[in-house]
């Protein structure tokens, strides 16, 4: 059965060396242009997968570097709010040691520990390590390897515990447990 091509009318040759479903003359893949008399042997002869290209697998990985890069960006270019240096105040024996929370905006123990110090009356200092440079700088210079830390005096607390909070400001607390 001789096959003719709907969109330039080629009337396919025993010779031809282009695959059952292309056209040998436009190149067109003949269900594309909506050949709707196209015979079922056609359905039989697939082109073997080292002639179809996989278009959705380099456009895949076109789009996953390209959110790398993006991501990349972000990250490296990042502000961050330029601060004043943080100064500690000598702490008297009389007088409530300084206090400095360095934390996060979104962190929940964060939260919790801030308002445990504000509820017990503690002064203290709230440090953003991720909207603050010195912040930053001074949490990783003390060993944080997450949030909080608190710097109680000359003591580095690493997490939130309510009961070592409690020991160690025990004399600075508005009531006893």
């Amino acid at each position: 059965m001789t096959r003719i091509c709907p969109k330039c009318n080629y009337a396919r040759q025993a010779s031809d060396i282009a695959p059952e479903w292309q056209c040998p003359s436009c190149q067109v893949a003949y269900r594309k242009v909506g050949s709707a008399s196209a015979s079922t042997s056609d359905a039989r002869h697939r082109a073997s997968p080292a002639h179809v290209e996989s278009p959705g697998f380099s456009s895949s990985i076109k789009w996953i570097f390209l959110a790398a890069a993006i991501g990349v960006g972000i990250w490296i270019a990042k502000p961050f709010e330029t601060a004043e240096p943080i100064v500690r105040a000598p702490a008297d024996s009389s007088s409530q040691p300084t206090v400095i929370l360095y934390g996060t905006e979104w962190c929940g123990y964060c939260d919790a520990a801030r308002s445990f110090l504000t509820k017990n009356g503690i002064r203290y200092d709230d440090v953003d390590v991720e909207k603050t440079t010195a912040g930053y700088e001074e949490h990783k210079r003390l060993g944080g390897n997450g949030v909080p830390l608190f710097v109680i005096g000359d003591e580095v607390v690493h997490g939130y515990s309510e009961q070592s909070m409690r020991r160690t400001l025990q004399p600075w607390l508005n009531g006893s447990w």
